[in-house]
């Protein structure tokens, strides 16, 4: 390998392998290679190698004990809400069970921070709302990225919450949103976003209208859900990264 710059070389490290053991290059098959084999690939100090590793450890992607060394550990103990671990996500395949896991996330969330946000959204909040929505409406005419906005809108949803809890869950509701697109071009059957559902959203939070905002954004989620279901059946293939973006719910 290159030599790495200086400047973030810790950085530099704990992405390099947190993408690798992420996208599976190091296993149980494949052991984690030692401390002075990693310092000669990455020309790092031992001092600068055990800091990355112990990053790693603590987002859970590896353990390590005397005399037995470092492991990768089980994906079950992955810190799959940890924003690195979640992009690295994004740079591999997808087993859809995560992604129907990910949705289970989003649906016991997303319902609730809409009912908050009728509550307690700052009259700047349900202005973002709105533009959020503006944004997808011109997205869906050609004039933006329809992802992008689509995503936006959600994550102004979990802000207007006001929840701290809630509104950490951006970076895996990104994820789940991008992978939902990913699997759908994969599958060459796009669920379009239906703007007029999210227009709902948008206006049952600056309104007041719970039903209206909670059913919309359960109606997408179910919509969601149900198209991730069927290709788990169809038995799309796994690997979802290399598709372009469009609009999901």
């Amino acid at each position: 390998m290159s030599r790495l710059p200086k400047h973030g070389l810790t950085h530099a490290i704990l992405n390099t392998l947190g993408s690798e053991i992420v996208s599976g290059v190091y296993s149980a098959a494949h052991p984690f290679p030692i401390e002075a084999q990693q310092c000669t690939r990455f020309h790092a100090s031992r001092s600068v190698m055990r800091e990355a590793i112990k990053m790693l450890t603590a987002k859970g992607l590896l353990a390590s004990k005397p005399k037995y060394g470092t492991w990768v550990t089980p994906e079950d103990q992955w810190n799959l809400l940890d924003p690195d671990v979640l992009r690295w996500l994004l740079e591999r395949d997808l087993p859809i069970d995560i992604l129907v896991e990910f949705t289970e996330i989003r649906m016991a969330i997303e319902p609730l921070a809409a009912r908050l946000a009728i509550a307690r959204a700052t009259p700047e909040q349900k202005q973002a709302l709105r533009d959020a929505v503006a944004a997808m409406e011109a997205a869906e005419k050609g004039l933006g990225d329809p992802l992008q906005t689509d995503i936006d809108l959600h994550i102004a949803v979990l802000n207007a919450s006001n929840n701290r809890f809630l509104i950490q869950h951006r970076d895996l509701v990104q994820t789940a949103l991008t992978f939902s697109i990913r699997l759908a071009n994969r599958m060459k059957s796009v669920p379009i976003a239906d703007v007029a559902e999210h227009r709902k959203i948008v206006d049952g939070i600056c309104n007041g209208d719970e039903a209206l905002a909670c059913g919309a954004i359960q109606h997408l989620l179910d919509t969601a859900m149900e198209f991730i279901l069927k290709a788990k059946e169809a038995g799309v293939p796994r690997d979802v990264r290399h598709s372009e973006p469009l609009n999901a719910a």
